[in-house]
Formats: structure tokens, C-alpha cells, sequence
């Protein structure tokens, strides 16, 4: 959500702002709505005054017996009544509208983000691990044979339809220990609180973190209202909306395991072999709630947090930021983690780190107390993924597969694994 006085002050530099991302310019329009409400809410008031003024002088009207005056002003009385009450309900209605133009706007990009139109204008940043070389032709990860029995599909299908997967045996064992090593990594070694939250949420936690109104074809809702998040980042957030923090309580470090859920609306066609574009699937979430001065280098640790557990597993990846025409909706800047995978010969998103400002916060109204006692100021929200389960598999897969089907499996993983450190040909933990 935008700050409405900024847009008054400056409504050139918001419209400079949303044109990096190439969003049209829309002050003008912002600006209109916002007059005609402010307009009506001024005529309200004024036909308030009116109606109070005119109720004192009934009675006086009454006392001295001028019946003519009495009945005039109570007309007064009974019309300027009726006029608040058209002008207050005409500036509650374009208060929604303007309300409502103002979420359906992205947020402005950090000055640091590169301008671009799309995905091919990302800048890389970093770059980490030597590619691996085979003497056979890597395969996909479904198609591997120690996997390909346990990564089931068809069954998936029969149940539930394209784009979910039914893992089984040591695929699924090895799934999980993914998500318990990244939960047992933030939380012991990365000062990050565990969470296990609901995977159903209210309208209200769905617009707070800036999935609706806009992106509510992207998500799921139940029958009864309810919406499946499309990761913890929504629970986890809006875990603070409406509250006033402590400075002291700064920065509010979580973290969560769950499942996710996406219709993936307009992706038809892309990635549909596999598991990497699925509407069901886990992740261990970051969320960090902090003091505006600090979010900037809460972005970087959150960062390097999301990058050390690849560099743990072994995963050759690069970090990218992304340009001003590929961030998300909330994002003022986005850097993403893209891990390789030898079975497409290219690096795929394993994770997003991005800081939202104070766009969500000014959403759910979330704020702190300075320590020196100042006003209250909104707190600055930022997310990342830490990381996505399934894609981690992939990678993990992927870059560990043998000659002979079997797949080498990190290290790290062995503690979760009973001290197995190897999927065989025939799908078994050895």
C-alpha cells in the first residue's frame, strides 16, 4: 500500500518510480479520487456544523415561543441531517475506490535495482561451485532410475490431477530430511524462530502481505471463504498486523516448514514434466520483521543464510538481482538464488529474498515504538524462501546422479538418513 501524502507531495517522482517497473503513470487519476473525497468529507463536515448549530437554536426557538422559527430550524435540523448522511456515505464509497486503486499498485523499486523489461535483464551477483562434469549425459531427475520408481506421478494424477507427485520410499525419506536439515540449520545456527502455521488463512492475511485483490486468481480459496496459502510467508507476516512492537522486539526472526499451494495461473505449457512447477508443494520459509534502518542488511543475511545451505548441500548456483521489470508485485528489490541443474543444463529459482519496505506493513497496519518515544513508524517486512523443498530434491538429485542410476546424496543429509549417504540404482538408502 502507498502512502497517499507522499503521492500528494510528489506525485512525479511516484509516477518515475512505477514507470522503471514500465507501469503506466497514475498519479493524475490518484489524484482526482483523492480530491472528490477529501471534497466530500469537507462537506460533510461543514453540513455537520450546520445541523449542530441549527439543533442549539430549536430549543432557544421553543422558549421564547416563535413556533414559525421552531418548525424551520427542525426542518433544518432534518435536512442538514439527511445531507451529512449523503456526503459520509459518498466518502466512504470513494474512500473504497481509492483505497482500492492504491493496493492494486505495485510497489516502488529500490533505487540499487537495475532497470530491465523481463528476466533476461537480471544482473548476476554472485556466482558459487564447480559445475559437475559427467562421462554419461545427465538426466532429469525424474528420469533417473533409482528415483523413477519412488517420484510417482501417475498415481498422483489418479488422485488429484496434472502437476502433483506422489513420492514414496527413500524419495520421500530424503525429501524430508531436506526440510528437517534447513528447519535444524535456521534454527540453531541462524537465530530464526520455528513456527508451524495454519495453511488456511482469512481474506485479511491474503490482502495484508499484497496477494489480494490482485493475484487472487493465483491462490486457492475454499468453499467457505477460507484461502490456501501460497507459502508461510503469509501466516508468518501477518503474524504482526495491527500490533505496535517494541523497538527493543526488533528484528522479529521466523521461520516455517509447511506446504504451499498455487493454481499457477498463466503458466500453462512450461515446466510440466517433473516435479519443478507444481501446485502442491513444501517450503521452509524466512520472514523478517524489522526497524527501517536495519531492513537493507537483514535482506543481505537473509540472503546468505538461503545461499550457506546450498553451498552445505554441494549445489553449484548463482544469486541474480532481479530487474525492475521481473520483480514481484510487493518486492522494492528481489535477489534470486538459482540453483543447477545438470538434467536441463541451466540454473532454475531455488529461492526468492526479497524486502517489501513498509508496503505490507502500511497493508496490515503493522508498527513500532521508537525507544526515544517518538510517534509510532511502520516496520519494514522481508521474506525468502529457505528454501523450496521440492526444488532442493531436484538439485540434490540431479547433481548427485551416477552412471549407474544411483544418485551420491550430500553429506549433511547422512545424520537424517540413518548414516545412509547414497540412493542405489534400485531406489533403496544404502
Amino acid at each position: 500500500m502507498h502512502d497517499i501524502r507522499a503521492i500528494r507531495e510528489n506525485p512525479e517522482r511516484f509516477d518515475a518510480a512505477l514507470a522503471r517497473r514500465g507501469d503506466a503513470a497514475i498519479s493524475s487519476d490518484i489524484l482526482t479520487l483523492d480530491e472528490a473525497r477529501r471534497g466530500k468529507i469537507s462537506a460533510a463536515e461543514t453540513a455537520q456544523a450546520e445541523q449542530n448549530k441549527a439543533s442549539k437554536q430549536v430549543g432557544a426557538a421553543k422558549a421564547a415561543g416563535d413556533e414559525a422559527e421552531f418548525e424551520r430550524l427542525r426542518a433544518l435540523v432534518g435536512d442538514k441531517k439527511a445531507e451529512v448522511a449523503t456526503m459520509q456515505a459518498e466518502a466512504k464509497e470513494l474512500d473504497a475506490k481509492l483505497t482500492d486503486m492504491l493496493a492494486r499498485i505495485a510497489n516502488i523499486p529500490a533505487e540499487d535495482v537495475p532497470e530491465g523489461a523481463d528476466e533476461e535483464d537480471n544482473v548476476e551477483v554472485a556466482r558459487w561451485g564447480e559445475l559437475p562434469t559427467f562421462d554419461f549425459a545427465p538426466k532429469e531427475h525424474y528420469e533417473i532410475a533409482g528415483v523413477a520408481a519412488s517420484m510417482d506421478f501417475e498415481t498422483a494424477a489418479k488422485t488429484s490431477g496434472a502437476r502433483f507427485v506422489m513420492l514414496k520410499g527413500a524419495v520421500a525419506r530424503i525429501h524430508r530430511a531436506l526440510a528437517q536439515f534447513m528447519i535444524d540449520t535456521h534454527v540453531d545456527e541462524n537465530a530464526l524462530t520455528e513456527h508451524q502455521t495454519p495453511v488456511l488463512v482469512r481474506d485479511d492475511a491474503m490482502y495484508g502481505t499484497d496477494k489480494l485483490p490482485k493475484f487472487g486468481d493465483e491462490s486457492y480459496q475454499t468453499t467457505n471463504g477460507w484461502w490456501l496459502i501460497p507459502t508461510s510467508e503469509v501466516t508468518l507476516t501477518y503474524s504482526v498486523a495491527g500490533d505496535v512492537l517494541e523497538e527493543s522486539d526488533l528484528p522479529r526472526r521466523m521461520t516455517a516448514h509447511t506446504l504451499c499451494f498455487r493454481s499457477e495461473a498463466g503458466s500453462a505449457g512450461r515446466d510440466t514434466a517433473g516435479m519443478l512447477r507444481q501446485h502442491q508443494f513444501e517450503k521452509v520459509e524466512m520472514v523478517s520483521i524489522t526497524h527501517p534502518d536495519a531492513s537493507d542488511d537483514e535482506q543481505k543475511r537473509m540472503l546468505r543464510c538461503a545461499e550457506d545451505l546450498l553451498e552445505r548441500l554441494g549445489i553449484p548456483y548463482r544469486t541474480v538481482i532481479l530487474c525492475t521489470g521481473d520483480m514481484g508485485f510487493g518486492a522494492r528489490r528481489t535477489y534470486d538464488i538459482e540453483a543447477w541443474l545438470p538434467g536441463q543444463n541451466a540454473y532454475r529459482e531455488i529461492s526468492s529474498v526479497s524486502t517489501t519496505g513498509d508496503f505490507q506493513a502500511r497493508r496490515m497496519n503493522a508498527r513500532f515504538k521508537p525507544a526515544d518515544g517518538g510517534k509510532p513508524q511502520f516496520v519494514h517486512t522481508l521474506n525468502g524462501s529457505g528454501l523450496a523443498v521440492g526444488r532442493c530434491l531436484i538439485a540434490v538429485l540431479e547433481n548427485g546422479q551416477q552412471a549407474d542410476g544411483s544418485v551420491k546424496l550430500p553429506d549433511v543429509l547422512a545424520p537424517y538418513l540413518a548414516g545412509k549417504t547414497t540412493l542405489s540404482a534400485n531406489g533403496a538408502l544404502v
